[in-house]
């Protein structure tokens, strides 16, 4: 007899969820959005598929104490364009990092994810913070 060989999917419904708590303090930006990525996409568990929602939640705290390598905190550029003639805005790292700190982490990791539906409702799973606290004591998030 032949044996048939049967691939199994994860629902949405049937994939735990875990909360995880990342400190940006003195992480440089892009090796932390792509380990915080990792986690939203659900990548790093055995269940992995890449048509549902297997991820976790990810709360970062001191986003703004995050920094860039050499000379990228002076040369990096954040751009917007509105559509209408003259209408570029564009934003230094320092301003951000002065004014929306949460805005370059979301940035960063929104960029790694997938362009899709399933993509929006990926980000939703992360919460990010400028200080130390946060209000999601109460899901018992784990250090990494």
């Amino acid at each position: 007899m032949k044996q048939e060989k049967i691939t199994k999917f994860i629902s949405t419904q049937d994939a735990d969820r875990k909360w995880y708590l990342v400190d940006a303090k003195d992480q440089v930006l892009g090796r932390l959005a792509t380990k915080i990525a990792r986690i939203i996409r659900g990548k790093n568990k055995a269940i992995f598929t890449p048509n549902a929602d297997t991820g976790d939640f990810v709360v970062v705290i001191n986003a703004d104490k995050v920094r860039m390598t050499g000379k990228r905190e002076l040369l990096k550029d954040y751009s917007h364009y509105s559509g209408y003639p003259g209408g570029l805005k564009v934003r230094s790292f320092g301003d951000l990092i002065a004014k929306k700190p949460e805005f370059i982490i979301e940035n960063a990791v929104k960029g790694m994810l997938p362009k899709t539906r399933l993509g929006k409702k990926l980000i939703k799973k992360l919460k990010i913070y400028a200080g130390e606290s946060h209000p999601h004591q109460a899901q018992k998030p784990e250090s990494i």
